[in-house]
């Protein structure tokens, strides 16, 4: 119950920064994909470079991929409303969206930098809804902010509290509970 409670306070916590910054910058750093990240450090709430290196850098390959395939394919077309039937602006950004999928999933794979929720960037950015190099580049930025934040927590923390501490992995308390992780 514990685990199950920290995670989500902390989930929301992640957010909260990010929603400030877009509340006091008027621009795009909370988006859909946030979320599942958000929850993915609060859930396995270590602090490690490589995992650091590989959400933003996901993150970064949906956004590359997204822009790509929506320039190429999509360019002005944009997922506001669901397209008639048959239409050509449909037809592009469903193209569009396969593309940066295939493209993304490919490139995690090929670089090991795999995590899911750039998926969604990726088909935030093809589906024409932040489909600007400058929009690219706060996807990018927010993650980044995301995951440094993340970063400096786990360090305070470590620092207050010691390794031995629950919040690195499960504790015996959502063991008994029969939590599932």
């Amino acid at each position: 119950m514990r685990r199950r409670l920290g995670t989500s306070l902390y989930a929301g916590l992640l957010f909260t920064v990010l929603g400030l910054v877009a509340w006091a910058t008027g621009q795009p750093f909370v988006f859909p994909s946030l979320g599942p990240s958000a929850f993915v450090l609060a859930f396995d709430r270590r602090s490690e470079r490589e995992r650091a290196v590989r959400v933003v850098a996901s993150h970064l390959i949906g956004g590359v991929a997204g822009l790509a395939a929506w320039t190429v394919i999509a360019d002005g077309a944009a997922l506001t409303a669901t397209p008639p039937a048959f239409s050509p602006e449909g037809f592009r950004l469903t193209a569009s969206a396969v593309a940066s999928l295939v493209a993304t999933s490919w490139a995690m794979i090929a670089t090991d930098w795999v995590h899911p929720p750039a998926c969604a960037t990726t088909l935030i950015v093809s589906l024409g809804l932040l489909s600007t190099p400058a929009e690219v580049a706060i996807i990018v930025a927010s993650v980044t902010v995301l995951v440094a934040f993340h970063a400096a927590v786990i360090l305070a923390f470590k620092r207050l509290v010691g390794d031995a501490h629950p919040l690195y992995g499960r504790d015996d308390a959502d063991e008994a509970d029969g939590a599932e992780r």
